[in-house]
């Protein structure tokens, strides 16, 4: 076959290029942009850009680059708003310019200007933040060798990445959502066994959180106090949610990543309670706000998959709770706001299997030690 028979222009070329290169070397994910052509949109979180786009549109003066850049504005502060991103920084690359990019870098956006394999090489902003490139471009290939390739790696990679979050998806039996939910009832029946779910002897002999107790040296209550509920309609409530909201953190993240979240997250709550209230506290909705915590990170990471739920369900959920916490009274709202926080950031200091950021890892780790450290000082030294 003759391969001047398929005809590429130079701009698709090193299009196709750099977008093998960012796919399957840098493992940047394409981004679906309504309304545009001849440019590819790439996303990675933790990447040196979060955002890269390849423009192969001509652009022939400075009017037209002024409305393109607009536009890119607008596609980022979109991108923002979706995954409640402060700053998005991003990488413009123009294949097409017509000379008119140079120097015109703007605030988050850095713009460059390619129009052969040389300016790839001599670009020290490309070279210094991706120093595999240079020897990972196919441009240099024949027309059809080069689609052919291009097609079998991204299709090879979207297959393997395909294959990774199915397993991650699936949903799984929760053993330990059904096992908690088991340990909460059983704990509730002996409540009402020895004396009722009011009844405060009662519950101190349990395990209840209680700012004095824990002081005396009673340490296990920041964590007993969540298997225990105050009345039938308490438990009712926590138990269907922890159901809902444990069933999908335990298939997400594995059973060892979901106990530890579990545990955490009622043991943030608990210390949060005790530094701002001094009433006896019991029941899991801590633990469970945690286990939504750790849903917003596991969103925030696959929002490609989950689109605009993240700031259209999960957050409004969350929002709402806390919002009723406020409203009723006797609703322990710290012990809802410790766990929220542990949650999340446990979720971040373990990461998710399969899709682990060691970057994500260590920040985790060291915010909860500091926020752990910081409550202990506030309960026991302030």
């Amino acid at each position: 076959m003759n391969n001047n028979m398929i005809s590429i222009r130079k701009e698709d070329q090193i299009l196709m290029s750099l977008v093998h290169f960012f796919v399957t070397k840098e493992n940047y994910a394409p981004i679906f942009v309504q309304g545009v052509k001849d440019e590819i949109w790439l996303e990675k979180l933790d990447g040196p850009y979060r955002v890269i786009r390849i423009n192969s549109n001509y652009i022939h003066n400075d009017e037209q680059f002024n409305f393109d850049q607009y536009k890119v504005r607008d596609i980022l502060h979109q991108i923002k708003k979706k995954t409640l991103s402060f700053n998005v920084n991003a990488l413009n690359i123009y294949l097409n310019a017509n000379d008119v990019v140079k120097n015109k870098s703007a605030n988050h956006i850095d713009n460059i200007e390619i129009n052969d394999l040389h300016d790839i090489e001599d670009n020290k902003v490309l070279n210094e933040l991706f120093p595999k490139l240079k020897d990972n471009l196919d441009a240099k290939t024949d027309n059809i060798e080069l689609l052919f390739n291009v097609t079998k790696d991204i299709n090879a990679k979207t297959a393997k990445d395909n294959r990774t979050f199915e397993k991650i998806f699936a949903m799984k039996k929760p053993f330990l959502t059904a096992l908690i939910i088991a340990v909460c009832v059983i704990m509730f029946i002996v409540e009402c066994f020895l004396g009722g779910s009011d009844n405060t002897l009662v519950l101190r002999v349990l395990g209840a959180n209680q700012k004095g107790w824990v002081l005396g040296g009673q340490y296990f209550r920041v964590f007993t106090y969540a298997f225990l509920h105050a009345g039938v309609i308490h438990l009712l409530c926590n138990m269907y949610a922890l159901y809902i909201v444990g069933n999908q953190i335990e298939s997400h993240f594995g059973r060892l990543r979901y106990l530890a979240i579990f545990i955490l997250s009622a043991i943030g709550g608990g210390l949060l309670s005790i530094v701002f209230s001094e009433s006896i506290s019991i029941g899991a909705s801590g633990a469970i706000f945690g286990l939504m915590g750790a849903l917003v990170y596991f969103g925030l990471r696959f929002r490609l998959y989950f689109k605009d739920a993240i700031v259209s369900d999960i957050i409004p959920v969350i929002v709402l709770n806390l919002l009723i916490s406020f409203v009723f009274p006797g609703i322990d709202v710290a012990g809802h706001i410790g766990g929220l926080i542990y949650g999340y950031l446990t979720a971040m200091a373990l990461g998710i299997p399969e899709y682990n950021d060691k970057r994500d890892n260590i920040n985790g780790v060291v915010l909860i030690i500091i926020f752990t450290l910081f409550l202990i000082y506030l309960i026991f030294f302030r």
